[in-house]
């Protein structure tokens, strides 16, 4: 591995380095108004969601790079401190990254970038029509976190009122990741699409508590055929199939066959993981204990099963 220190780095060198490691990022679609209601619409991806009670998002326009001043965005923000939050789906990430041109101070980004401004409900900036959800949002704090170039301000907004399209909806009423299309910023020129094969679900341990990767016996644990996803999947059990279990399982053929092909133990032992990996492929984590399991007994009897 290298090691940089960032102090080291340009500007630019250690934002490009930070920007290509952290991600994808959401990105929030912002707009605002200036003191005499000039509209301005910007992209920012150094934005998340931090609470839910209260809500609160908050995003940073950093200082420009090139001399330390600031933009548009913020101005606003100190000037009027309401915004409009949008999230950005694939259908609109032309538009919204042609909305963050440097246009003159003044120059409203709705009609370059060719959004449709609709007039919010409880704030003064307006929101973005093709966008799937907006957040109106109240400004509750500034935070400057430097004054150099580079250097981010954490727009901290509570959120007062919540824009949905229907089309983004599922049967029930509720946001749909598929339909919501939403993109992510990466380095560079980079995007993510978070949509279609790119989406994958990851049983999260909350009314469980796993056995950990520990607890994993030592073969499965410094298996070369198991990656961490693998073992992380296995640890997140709370109990192990019965012996029971994993006997009735060992006279199904695939482990018979298994079992015929190779008396050596090492070898044997790579075939099982190389079919747990499969099992686990296809979201069975159970089946892939049993296999690894297996591995513990002799030459399992004969069985009809499949």
């Amino acid at each position: 591995m290298i090691h940089l220190k960032p102090e080291e780095l340009s500007i630019p060198d250690l934002q490009r380095t930070l920007q290509f490691a952290v991600g994808p990022r959401p990105i929030a679609l912002v707009s605002t108004v200036d003191r005499d209601g000039r509209v301005n619409l910007s992209p920012f991806s150094f934005y998340n969601v931090f609470s839910t009670n209260p809500p609160i998002v908050v995003f940073s326009p950093a200082r420009r790079g090139r001399d330390g001043s600031t933009k548009d965005t913020l101005n606003n923000v100190f000037a009027v401190p309401e915004v409009v939050i949008h999230s950005v789906s694939h259908a609109m990430v032309e538009q919204t990254s042609l909305s963050s041109t440097e246009y003159d101070t003044g120059i409203n980004e709705f009609v370059k970038a060719g959004f449709t401004a609709i007039e919010s409900d409880l704030v003064n900036p307006p929101r973005v029509a093709e966008a799937p959800v907006a957040m109106e949002c109240e400004v509750i704090e500034v935070k400057e976190l430097g004054s150099g170039p580079g250097a981010g301000n954490l727009v901290i907004c509570e959120v007062k009122l919540i824009h949905i399209n229907h089309s983004v909806l599922d049967e029930e009423g509720r946001l749909d990741q598929d339909q919501l299309d939403l993109v992510g910023r990466l380095g560079g020129d980079w995007y993510v699409r978070a949509n279609g094969d790119a989406l994958f679900e990851v049983e999260k341990p909350l009314a469980t508590k796993g056995i950990g990767v520990d607890a994993l016996p030592k073969p499965i644990r410094t298996s070369t055929i198991l990656s961490g996803n693998d073992l992380g999947r296995l640890g997140n059990v709370e109990m192990l199939p019965t012996e029971e279990e994993v006997a009735e399982f060992s006279t199904h053929r695939r482990i018979r066959e298994i079992f015929d092909q190779t008396a050596d133990r090492i070898e044997r032992r790579e075939l099982l993981h190389h079919y747990a990996k499969e099992a686990l492929e296809n979201n069975k984590v159970k089946k892939a204990w049993k296999i690894l399991l297996t591995d513990r007994l002799n030459a399992p009897k004969t069985n009809s099963n499949t």
